[in-house]
């Protein structure tokens, strides 16, 4: 891991954990890439799309020298699709300690004609060598209401997109954290007296629907918070290009004290202010 992984708190950044993952995904695919291609040469390592993240943050990961383990295997093979699960984790005298668990729905992809394709009969047999017990899986995502203090203009960097011309899967957590931070501050604008709200990420859940291109114009992402717990709340959000749905996310949120390192309720205040504004 790197010092630019870290975060305000000191921990790896939830974004970066989706970038940890893709590395893993790619390293195993690109390993065993003589038995996963298609036809026309290509692998599945870099000829795939991301269809759907789902993202279970389990223990705060801290930056140190030696590396940090990342198992990954294979949970369910479909037709056009395949299901990937990780678990990120260190191997400890007192037993595992897992940071993260997740999972990624992927579809074969041609990016010359941008449309997708079915697996080969030989690429389905390469990855049931790693079929294995799948995790939990999340609730459907609901559709957000678009709110005035929940939009912003996402503007894609040049460094956003892949080699495809596509914006990558990973930059999407990113747009999501830079949407929600100032929701968050328009919430609490009003609230004298209480301080920023320290949270870290539990839970987030992304489904993939069109690509996000590079352009001058923005998109819009539209957030709402959509239920308020005692110690965590959900926000939801979706990013647009006009009517066109182009992602849809739900990310779980927990209420943090950076000093004692655990979980804590929010400032009454700030829970009433939030509670004011569910959708």
């Amino acid at each position: 891991m790197r010092w630019a992984d870290l975060d305000l708190l000191g921990h790896v950044n939830n974004v970066v954990y989706v970038d940890y993952l893709q590395e893993a995904r790619v390293d195993m695919m690109r390993s065993h890439g003589p038995a996963i291609r298609d036809e026309a040469g290509d692998g599945l390592a870099e000829g795939v799309v991301v269809v759907r993240h789902e993202v279970s943050y389990q223990a705060p990961l801290n930056f140190r020298l030696r590396p940090i383990s990342i198992e990954c295997w294979v949970t369910e093979i479909r037709a056009a699709s395949f299901t990937m699960a990780y678990e990120v984790f260190d191997e400890t005298p007192e037993g595992r300690v897992v940071h993260l668990r997740a999972s990624t729905v992927l579809t074969p992809y041609v990016f010359a004609n941008e449309r997708p394709r079915r697996l080969t009969p030989s690429e389905k047999q390469a990855l049931a060598v790693f079929k294995e017990e799948p995790l939990p899986q999340s609730a459907k995502i609901p559709p957000v209401d678009p709110w005035d203090p929940g939009h912003y203009a996402l503007q894609v960097r040049f460094s956003d997109v892949d080699v495809y011309g596509h914006v990558n899967n990973v930059k999407y957590f990113e747009y999501l954290q830079e949407a929600r931070v100032p929701m968050m501050s328009r919430v609490a604008r009003d609230l004298p007296g209480v301080e920023a709200l320290h949270v870290v990420v539990a839970q987030t859940d992304v489904d993939y629907r069109r690509p996000i291109l590079l352009r001058a114009a923005p998109y819009d992402i539209h957030s709402r918070i959509t239920h308020v717990g005692r110690k965590s709340f959900t926000i939801a959000s979706e990013i647009r290009d006009g009517d066109e749905l182009l992602a849809r996310a739900r990310v779980v949120l927990v209420c943090f004290d950076s000093a004692t390192q655990r979980s804590v309720e929010p400032p009454p205040a700030y829970r009433d202010a939030m509670m004011a504004v569910v959708a």
